[in-house]
């Protein structure tokens, strides 16, 4: 693939063209309408950036509620590859990233391994307890070193009856991460492998979200890559070698440097 230059795009561009850049197939040639920015803006799997009305927010700390409540909440810091819950484990609890990131893997019958998500800081997880969900489906492991608030179901429970503004971030959060699960279906149903893994590690590197990219991602296995992406290890291996051939990655002691310019491999047809 010749080298593209780099483009330019505002903070959704990515993911409004991963989503909704294909026709309709009722009908072929016309393009499927786009949602609103600000909606897909919140496709990150950050709540608090967008209410559910789908307008920007102010800024929102989960953990000036979370602090309101002496019981029933406890954090802990976790380092690299250490579990915090296992799939199978009771499902009693809710969790909040304040620092670090997480992965969620999840196992078949035939032990094949999954990974599910790689979460941010600022992410809840573990909320299927809410709906009433009895066991893990999956196992949560720090990525890096991680503090983790871990908030008992009846806590949590209490804190969305009680506080109305948290109870509205919450649900936009939720709402926010399924959409990123549509457009990640999506991603996986349409796009080539190449497009796919352009497209993580520009999330991975919040790239077209609302707050500001971190270029430099933590180092992450090419298996882990591949898992996401639903190929192989060996093609992730031949794009990642030729993403940094163009200049759109490069390496240093810390891990992976995305630089923007790999948008043009999401946008190119």
């Amino acid at each position: 693939m010749a080298a593209q230059r780099p483009i330019v795009v505002d903070s959704g561009t990515v993911l409004r063209k991963v989503v909704h850049g294909k026709q309709s197939r009722k009908h072929p040639g016309k393009p499927i309408a786009p949602l609103p920015p600000a909606t897909v803006h919140g496709a990150e799997l950050n709540p608090a950036k967008v209410g559910p009305s789908g307008e920007a927010t102010a800024a929102f700390d989960p953990r000036v509620f979370l602090n309101k409540f002496a019981v029933g909440k406890n954090s802990r810091e976790y380092q690299g590859n250490e579990s915090i819950f296992s799939q199978g484990d009771a499902a009693d609890a809710v969790f909040y990233i304040q620092s670090g990131k997480v992965k969620l893997t999840a196992v078949s019958a035939q032990g094949k391994e999954a990974v599910v998500a790689i979460l941010p800081e600022a992410s809840f997880f573990g909320e299927g307890c809410l709906a009433g969900q009895p066991l893990r489906m999956a196992t949560a492991k720090a990525v890096q070193h991680a503090a983790v608030i871990r908030v008992t179901k009846q806590a949590m429970i209490t804190l969305l009856h009680q506080q109305a503004e948290f109870a509205e971030r919450f649900l936009a959060y939720l709402l926010s991460r399924n959409i990123r699960m549509e457009a990640d279906l999506v991603d996986h149903l349409f796009n080539s492998s190449e497009k796919r893994l352009a497209r993580l590690l520009l999330l991975l590197a919040n790239f077209g979200q609302e707050s500001k990219p971190i270029p430099l991602i933590t180092k992450i296995s090419q298996e882990t890559l591949a898992d996401m992406i639903g190929t192989t290890r060996s093609r992730v291996s031949f794009f990642l070698n030729r993403f940094r051939t163009l200049g759109f990655i490069n390496y240093d002691g810390g891990g992976m440097h995305v630089h923007s310019s790999l948008v043009s491999v999401v946008l190119h047809d």
